[in-house]
């Protein structure tokens, strides 16, 4: 007996075993559900702002997977183990807050309140770094998927790597809950095919089909066949009533169990369910429903006026679930101490992954590493991946399918492949903004610090996904290479021109330029050391290691900028540039101090590092010592002036680049020696 069987079912669907929830629990959660949908009227409604519609539609979804189905501890909401739900459908925060004050995370009701209202907890999107429970910062929509994949593959690395044939430590589920405009955004696409063709059997997605988007019935703008869509990527579809208590357990039971791939329930739902004339309407979508409506649709749930209404029974359901969920965590804790004295070598392995630990000599052991000079620094960053993945078990690297031009590949390390999770290569291919949410779910684990690469013009399309991660300060770096015009004969369609500024825009993201294989090594240094994203911008063509830039990481990169070369008193010319044009830097002052100038030299890797030095420092490099000011950078000059002061010289591109050899293209857009000369005298 089964409640699914229909004609228009699957056979994987039609041999689901029904099983049937007490009446007491369905009872209890259809008060959970329509508490869900009481708060979340009511904090709309209060802020004057938000959107009701997915929380009072998705009601019952929710009070099903706290009130059932997920395996955590509200009160350590850090436990590694532990099942994540992430709302990649960001707009409907009031169904994942009322959900995670009523499970007995650290939200208060004051806080739920205090909904979209200034530093509280609540914000309009969900912000993993301000509210506890909250697993990724979700908004633009089809990014919380992408983190859900790559939070999703790093727990099958960590199982892979970690579970024995006695103990599994790491055996979690990742939820996700999606909506119409999540499936209709591009990085949805990417980030489910490859989940597919790796079949990751521990992510389960609820796609909330309600047929409604902002502007008005999904059916304007959308008629593909999404169940199809997600069997053609080789995941496990299943159709389910969003209502049904019953028919959510009998699957999720089932999936829990029986997984081997990648699942997508369609949960047939309404819209601002309950609102008597604005349920199955876009505008229950972004607008509060209005006083009225509220009133009235209390009403009809047979439920209290009173604002934040809470019952004790519901209070009640979820503190005694909370000893439940204590204890389990109590259980896996020793389980995992029994786990460790059986595998010392497996545990010193996890705590350093844990610890995202690095070696106290790291400084030491880079210098170390042989690179032949002139290299380009892709080539030197290679050799450095390669003498780091060595000495540090935690990280993972991967590209959009251009391992062999951006040199991520870690040789000694196989890939990671469909139900194979032990390599610490990933082929994420032509998918980059899929790469970077997923690169981002990856640092989400907390035990895995991931760097993915391809050429830097193409950072344009991960923009969104590097921003959010830059909110969130994830430990995510980029490897971008082909920096500049200088990659030659591909053109202007690959050679980035304004990535340089628009990167430095983005606040908390370190781009760091360097200028040579020793300031690669230092550039990884800052990359590990810093909490947050960390952009590398890495030429094509060989540079020589500039004996000047061999200084300590607290002298040189350290500092964001430092001298190459200094003047004993005031200088006639300070020249700056970063990555490939400081050798040419160095070259012009050269020429300049034949015609009897003083002329400083400055490399500049990384804006943001030099921003964060004391005045005092600053006022070294760039003060009134410094005459006048030159930049030479191979991008637009946007910013520059910041440091060169007003009456600076930019040299710099103006247009796009062209397809010619590289040396051709230096003289064309004048970064030679002579061209300088004839602009700054």
């Amino acid at each position: 007996m089964n409640a699914f069987a229909s004609g228009t079912e699957t056979g994987l669907q039609q041999n689901i075993e029904t099983k049937t929830l007490e009446p007491e629990l369905k009872q209890i959660l259809s008060k959970v559900a329509n508490t869900i949908r009481g708060l979340s009227m009511d904090a709309v409604q209060k802020a004057d702002s938000g959107h009701p519609g997915l929380p009072m539609g998705c009601a019952e979804i929710g009070a099903y997977l706290y009130g059932c189905a997920l395996r955590h501890n509200p009160k350590d909401s850090h436990w590694i183990n532990r099942d994540r739900f992430i709302l990649s459908a960001g707009h409907g925060s009031m169904l994942l807050y009322s959900c995670l004050h009523l499970a007995g995370f650290n939200l208060s009701l004051e806080d739920i309140k205090n909904f979209r209202q200034l530093h509280s907890k609540t914000p309009g999107h969900p912000e993993c770094v301000i509210t506890d429970g909250v697993e990724t910062t979700t908004g633009p929509l089809g990014q919380g998927l992408g983190n859900a994949v790559g939070i999703a593959l790093g727990m099958k690395i960590l199982a892979t790597k970690f579970n024995t044939e006695k103990n599994n430590i790491i055996d979690n589920k990742v939820f996700a809950l999606i909506s119409d405009g999540c499936v209709m955004e591009g990085a949805t696409s990417e980030v489910s095919s490859l989940a597919g063709h790796l079949q990751l059997d521990n992510i389960i997605v609820i796609y909330d089909a309600n047929h409604i988007t902002l502007d008005g019935p999904l059916s304007d703008c959308f008629s593909e066949n999404v169940k199809m869509r997600y069997q053609a990527y080789g995941w496990d579809v299943y159709n389910v009533d969003g209502y049904d208590f019953d028919a959510l357990h009998s699957i999720i039971t089932h999936v829990r169990q029986n997984q081997k791939r990648p699942t997508l329930l369609i949960a047939n739902t309404i819209i601002a369910k309950g609102a008597p004339t604005k349920a199955g309407t876009s505008k229950a979508h972004g607008s509060p429903l209005g006083p009225e409506e509220v009133k009235a649709t209390k009403l009809a749930m047979g439920w209290p006026e009173e604002p934040f209404f809470i019952p004790q029974a519901v209070k009640d359901f979820f503190k005694k679930k909370n000893v439940q969920e204590v204890q389990l965590e109590q259980n896996w804790n020793k389980a995992f101490e029994a786990w460790g004295r059986a595998n010392p070598e497996l545990l010193s392995t996890f705590e350093t992954m844990a610890q995202r630990k690095l070696p106290a000599d790291l400084e030491a052991k880079l210098k170390a590493i042989s690179i032949a000079s002139p290299a380009a620094t892709r080539k030197s960053s290679s050799d450095v991946i390669n003498a780091l993945a060595d000495m540090l078990p935690f990280l993972y690297g991967g590209s959009a399918d251009l391992s062999s031009s951006d040199l991520t590949m870690m040789k000694k390390y196989s890939l990671i492949a469909t139900n194979s999770f032990g390599g610490r290569n990933i082929k994420f291919g032509v998918r980059e903004f899929g790469m970077a949410t997923i690169a981002t779910g990856l640092a989400k684990t907390t035990m895995i610090s991931p760097f993915i690469g391809t050429f830097l013009t193409f950072s344009d399309y991960m923009r969104n996904a590097i921003r959010l991660c830059a909110i969130m300060q994830e430990h995510v770096i980029y490897q971008f290479t082909h920096d500049s015009i200088f990659l030659g004969e591909d053109g202007p369609t690959h050679q980035p021109i304004e990535q340089f500024a628009s990167l430095r825009a983005i606040p908390h993201l370190h781009l760091i330029r360097p200028a040579g294989a020793y300031e690669v090594k230092m550039a990884w240094i800052a990359a590990l050391t810093y909490e947050g994203p960390t952009a590398l911008a890495l030429s094509r063509q060989n540079l020589p290691d500039l004996a000047q830039s061999q200084v300590p990481y607290a002298d040189g990169m350290g500092r964001g900028a430092y001298f190459l070369k200094k003047t004993p008193s005031k200088a006639d010319f300070t020249l700056v540039a970063t990555g490939s044009e400081v050798a040419l830097a160095m070259d012009v002052a050269t020429e300049l101090e034949k015609l009897g100038k003083q002329v400083r030299v400055v490399s500049m890797p990384c804006w943001e590092i030099f921003d964060n030095q004391n005045a005092e420092y600053r006022e070294s490099i760039f003060g009134k010592e410094m005459g006048r000011g030159v930049s030479i950078e191979a991008g637009v000059g946007q910013g520059w002036h910041k440091y060169v002061g007003s009456d600076g010289i930019t040299i710099c591109m103006e247009g796009y680049g062209a397809s010619a050899p590289y040396k051709m293209l230096a003289q064309e857009f004048g970064f030679t020696v002579e061209s300088i000369l004839e602009r700054i005298l």
